[in-house]
Order: structure tokens, then sequence, then C-alpha cells
């Protein structure tokens, strides 16, 4: 692995730990301190998710035109400012007004820092996003079993732990990320000429896989809304719900050499491990359904986090595969901006669930939801092979 891939890895890592002192208890916070419903706080939840979305297009955008360095140092100075006035003024409505600033500074660094490794390490494949994805958990592991603690000390002290590790990440930037981003910047002539030579069925297959990625994360953002809260409702601590994270980021890093066998055998079919995963993820939230206590809640987040394992690191990978040259950011903006997506819609989604029909309802749609987020990922190639078929001349 190239030493500056190494660097984006400590970055990740200290970016995702700051970052997940604050996000798995948003809900939590608001329904509880600030005295919000669910919906409220699902609704907060998608005005972060949709300034992310904006964030992200812009990053990948900020990518190709400018280079990743630049574009990760302006997400970075705002998500620093934003922090600060965060950590000075968190009541509602202020709340609101940073958390939607949070999502879009944030979401300009994230596919910045995707495209990067990407071109830092073009033959890693699969290997150089799957380094990224281990050190984004590696972070959610550390960060949420920090946070319960931090918080019950003290909810004030989440917003502060968060603001230094941003600092810390950006000065990990400032000093390291410029030295490798040679080549990141697409050609002028790429850019200016982007709409006439862009291939477009590379552009239809990346926009069939995202609507997977909505899908999944439609359901996967319930853990860090409504799933929070009923932890809270059913007499699970903090610190229990924080345990919960630090078991998927630990798992993730630790069961890599389990998983090692299907991912190498199944290297060159994509496909198979984004259907295994979306199963696994569809099976946990029926685990859900019926968990009463904390040692059920730790075996869903076990058999989903088995399930992110095989699926979240491919759809980096695919986007970097279906990229034309120079136009790396704009794809894993648009990949990024999916999830980002999905995680705008789920919280407000699953708040009036819960809200009218009751948490199993929404456990039962959400499997439904998972399940039908296979088909994009059996048929996201489909404009690929028509392509093909159209411009192959019989001898």
């Amino acid at each position: 692995m190239p030493k500056s891939v190494w660097f984006l890895i400590l970055g990740m890592l200290v970016n995702t730990t700051g970052n997940s002192f604050l996000w798995p208890l948003n809900a939590i916070y608001m329904h509880d301190y600030l005295g919000k419903t669910l919906a409220m706080a699902g609704f907060v939840l998608m005005l972060n998710s949709a300034a992310g979305v904006i964030g992200n297009l812009l990053g990948g955008y900020l990518f190709d035109k400018i280079g990743g360095y630049k574009a990760i140092m302006l997400g970075s100075v705002l998500t620093v400012v934003t922090l600060v006035g965060l950590t000075m003024w968190h009541e509602w409505p202020q709340y609101v007004w940073f958390l939607t600033l949070l999502g879009f500074s944030g979401g300009i660094v994230f596919p910045s820092m995707f495209a990067l490794t990407g071109t830092a390490w073009p033959e890693g494949g699969r290997k150089a996003f799957n380094a990224i994805y281990l050190a984004q958990n590696l972070g959610v592991a550390v960060g949420p079993a920090l946070a319960g603690i931090v918080a019950d000390n003290g909810f004030d002290n989440v917003f502060k732990v968060n603001l230094w590790m941003y600092v810390l990440f950006f000065f990990i930037a400032l000093l390291t990320f410029k030295r490798f981003e040679t080549g990141s910047i697409a050609p002028k002539s790429v850019v200016s000429e982007r709409k006439r030579i862009i291939d477009k069925a590379p552009f239809y297959a990346l926009l069939i896989i995202s609507s997977s990625s909505v899908l999944c994360w439609l359901a996967y953002s319930q853990w860090s809304a409504t799933i929070s809260s009923y932890t809270q409702d059913l007499g699970l601590s903090l610190k229990q719900y924080s345990l919960l994270w630090t078991i998927n980021g630990l798992l993730i890093v630790a069961a890599q050499p389990l998983i090692a066998p299907l991912v190498k055998r199944w290297e060159n079919n994509l496909k198979r491990q984004l259907v295994f995963g979306v199963l696994l993820i569809a099976i946990s939230f029926g685990v859900v359904a019926f968990a009463g206590d904390f040692k059920m809640f730790a075996i869903a987040m076990v058999v989903l986090t088995f399930g992110e394992m095989f699926y979240t690191p491919v759809l980096p990978t695919i986007a970097n595969q279906l990229a034309p040259r120079g136009r790396q950011g704009f794809y894993q903006g648009i990949i990024n901006s999916a999830a980002t997506g999905g995680r705008m819609i789920g919280p407000l989604f699953g708040g009036i669930m819960v809200d009218q029909f009751g948490m199993m309802a929404l456990m039962s749609i959400l499997v439904v939801i998972v399940v039908t987020a296979i088909i994009p990922c059996l048929v996201y190639d489909r404009p690929l092979i028509n392509r093909d078929k159209i411009n192959t001349v019989p001898d």
C-alpha cells in the first residue's frame, strides 16, 4: 500500500472518530434533551443529510475542477467554523442551523477522500477503498465508545471533542494531502468538453447502483434515529447504545480475515458481494423487530455489520471503475450523495412510521425496502451491456 494511502487512512480515522462522537447521539439529544418528537428529530436529520447531498455533489465537482487537496481544505475550514458555533450554541433552534451546515461542509470532504484514494492507488481496486472503509469503521468503534462516557459527564463535552478531532484532521490534511494529489485534477480539455464526450452508459449504470444505496441507507439510518431512541425506551443506557456502534466498528476491522475467502472468491463478481450483503442487512432488521434487550440488539448489529462489510466497500469501487478519466470526483460525489440521500429520507420516514404505527411496522417495511435494493444490484450494468451490443459489429 502506498504511503499516501496511509495518510488518507489516518485522516479518515481521525475525521470519523470525531464525527461518531455526535451523529449516533443526534436523535437522542433532540428527543431526550431538547424535548422534540421523533418526527421532528427526523426532519432535522433530513435537513442535515439534504445539505450533505449538496455538499457531496459540490465536493465531487471541486475535486475534478481544483483538485482533492483544495476541496478537502475548503470543507475542513467550513466544518471547523461550524463546530465552533455548535460548541457554543446547541440549543433550539441553533442546533438545527449548525447541524445543517455541518452536513454541507462534511459532505464536501468525503467524495474527495474517496476519489483521492482512487488516484493515489489506482491499481489497488477494492483494496484501496476497503482500507478507507476500515479506517472509517475503526473511528466508529472508538468514537461512540468514548462518546457514551463523555455524554454521561455532560453532553456539552461531546461537541467539544468533536471540534478538537476535526481540528486535528484539518492539520493532517494541511500537512500531508497536497503532496500526493498529482493527477487528480481533470485535464482542462476533459472538464470543458465533458458534456460532449461523456459516455452516458456508465453514468446510467452509476445511477442504477446508486438507487440501491439510497434504499439500504434509508434503512441503515434508523440505527442512529428511531432505533437509538427505541433502545432508550426499552431501558438501555447511553453506554450500552454506544457499545453497539463499538461492536460495529471493531467487528468490521477484526472480521476481515473471516470474510476474506469469500471476498477473494467473488473478487471478479461484485454483484454477489452486493446481493449477499443486502440479504444480511435485511435479516438484521428482522432481528430488531423482536429485540427487547441488549443481547438481541447486539446480535442484530453483528448481522448488520457483516452485511455492511460485503456491501459498502463495493460501491465506491464500482463508481471508480465506471468513472471516465477526469470524472472520478464527480462519480464519487454521486455515489456518496446517494448514501446521504438515504440518510436524508430515513429519519423522517422512520419517525413518522413509529409515531403513527409503531416500531414493529417500521421494521417490517424496512425488510421489504432492503430486499428491494437487490434489484438494482443485479441490473446496474445493463446499460453497459446494451452499449456493447450496439457497438459490436459482426465480422
